[in-house]
Formats: structure tokens, sequence, C-alpha cells
């Protein structure tokens, strides 16, 4: 098991929210933080603390990317014209292995992750096997071949857990999924709250 796969396992946890909203969240059975320390009383968080938190908590609900990858992904967020927390959304929204999850291609974003690794998706018809590929608005997500069966994906497109965003038009008796536009902040379902106006405030003050 590598150290990222087992990370999922402790996202929750360390966060204390169920973030992606799965049944199987640990925290669904205990609500203290992983390791020895776990159980002690919780003080006071800090401002510095409540910004890092809302980063770790972003940054982990999309496959615990590394810091290095996420910072240029605010930076990128900076550059363009508009609300700076909108467009973090949006850009991490585009992500191939975000559009593949969102889909219900795959149970997790970690799934999708290594699903597009694999080679099992092709975008407009062109076999993309990089999980960071920023997808556009209106192109076309499919399902290779036979990759369409594989029990994993019929599984997933069964999940009662979660709904395909409307900004997304999945086809699952064709396993394709077109990206119909960029999402705000409010479009996104995620299962708890996201603060990136905190991810602003801490990326500011370091």
């Amino acid at each position: 098991m590598t150290k990222r796969t087992s990370a999922k396992y402790k996202i929750d946890r360390r966060m204390g929210q169920n973030i992606w909203g799965r049944p199987k969240s640990p925290v669904n059975r205990r609500e203290y933080g992983p390791g020895q320390h776990g159980q002690r009383r919780k003080g006071k968080v800090s401002d510095f603390g409540l910004q890092l938190r809302a980063k770790q908590k972003l940054k982990g609900y999309y496959g615990d990317l590394t810091e290095k990858q996420f910072k240029r992904i605010f930076v990128e967020a900076e550059r363009v014209r508009g609300d700076t927390g909108e467009n973090l959304i949006g850009l991490l929204e585009r992500r191939l292995d975000a559009v593949v999850y969102r889909a219900k291609f795959v149970p997790t974003i970690f799934a999708a992750r290594q699903f597009v690794n694999h080679g099992h998706v092709t975008v407009n018809g062109q076999r993309v096997n990089i999980p960071s590929y920023r997808v556009k608005e209106g192109d076309v997500v499919e399902v290779r071949g036979k990759s369409k069966q594989l029990v994993s994906v019929l599984e997933a497109v069964g999940l009662a857990e979660r709904d395909v965003p409307d900004y997304i038009d999945a086809d699952h008796s064709k396993m394709t999924a077109t990206f119909v536009r960029t999402p705000a902040l409010g479009d996104v379902p995620y299962a708890v709250q996201m603060e990136p106006n905190l991810v602003i405030e801490y990326y500011a003050q370091n």
C-alpha cells in the first residue's frame, strides 16, 4: 500500500470531518484524530490553524495533492481575472481525475487518479493518462473499450451516496461525460463546507 493510498484513511480523522461523505469514513465511528494523541482535548484553534486546516481539507479532498501541486494551482487562480477563491475551485474541478470522479466512473478521487494513470479514459477520443490534465468546457471524457465492463466502474455508477453535478452531463449507458461548464463554489457538491477564502488568507501570510 502506497503512502498516499494509506493516507486517505487518515485525512477524514485528521480533519475531524467526513469530507467525502462516504458511509465507511472512520469519522462515522470515532471523531478524534489519528495516532496516540488523537483523543486529547482540543484547545482553541488560532486564525493560522483555521487557515491551515482549510487548505489541508481542500488539498486532501482532491486526492491529497502535494503542496507544490496545490500552490501552483493557487498561483494560477490568483493570476486569472475574477474571484481567486472561485477560480481556485474551478481549476480543481477541471482536473481530469476530478471529472472522472464527479461522473461516477469510480468510487473515490483516489481511484480516479489511478484509473486515469492506467489509461482507462479518453478526452475527445484521445487517450489521456495524466490526472492533472485540465479539461475544457465542451470536452467529452469517455471510459475506454473493455474498461467499461470493469466491476469497479459498474459498481461506482450504481452508488447512491452521491449524484452527478449539473455541470457534467454523464451518460452511463455510453460511459461518457461532457464537461458542460466550469462550476462556482456553490455548484460543487462538497459533503462539508469548503473555505477557499481561508486558503487565500493562508497563502497571503505564508
